[in-house]
């Protein structure tokens, strides 16, 4: 790579690290893997940066490198998890409410498959139109419909079931309007 490309390389991450380990963060929930899938995205990405024409699409080809890379760990992962039938608590050590509804999302989206919250999170999160996100993940627009609907109709069923516990009471109402508001823009 030349010189000029590694520098113009080194300018894009130094402006877009922030937006972009957030995006790692919402695809991973813990903040040191979102750190690991971050930097070997940018690995990646740096070994083909000079094949990337329009650099305006860069955040785009890092994030689908992003989700790739989630998708190999996730069926690189070992299976250590046993299933129950009671779910455990969400622990969450900060007092303030939107600290404890931002946590009992991150927690809910593990239910999701991995095509599923990679849907949500563009959609939702990045904000990026059903066309936008049909382009980044390689699917068609109604597919992306139909992957965001069963995904929301999935994290409703795991509200729903988290509800009857007393201490989700407030952040499943912040996730319906939250969830709403999202919908409505």
């Amino acid at each position: 790579m030349a010189h000029g490309e590694v520098l113009e390389f080194e300018e894009y991450v130094r402006t877009r690290q922030d937006a972009l380990l957030r995006s790692a963060r919402r695809l991973v929930p813990d903040p040191v893997d979102a750190q690991d899938l971050l930097q070997t995205a940018l690995v990646r990405t740096y070994g083909r940066w000079d094949g990337i024409a329009d650099k305006r699409l860069a955040d785009a080809y890092l994030r689908r490198v992003m989700i790739n890379t989630r998708t190999e760990w996730w069926r690189a992962r070992k299976l250590e998890e046993v299933p129950t039938e009671q779910l455990p608590d969400a622990s969450v050590e900060d007092s303030t409410e939107q600290h404890a509804d931002r946590a009992l999302l991150m927690d809910i989206m593990k239910v999701l498959a991995p095509k599923q919250r990679s849907v949500v999170v563009l959609r939702h999160w990045e904000q990026m139109s059903t066309e936008e996100t049909a382009a980044a993940l390689g699917m068609s627009a109604g597919t992306v419909k139909s992957t965001l609907h069963r995904a929301l109709a999935r994290l409703r069923q795991e509200l729903e079931s988290r509800a009857a516990d007393e201490s989700a009471g407030p952040a499943a109402r912040a996730f319906e309007r939250e969830e709403r508001e999202r919908c409505a823009a």
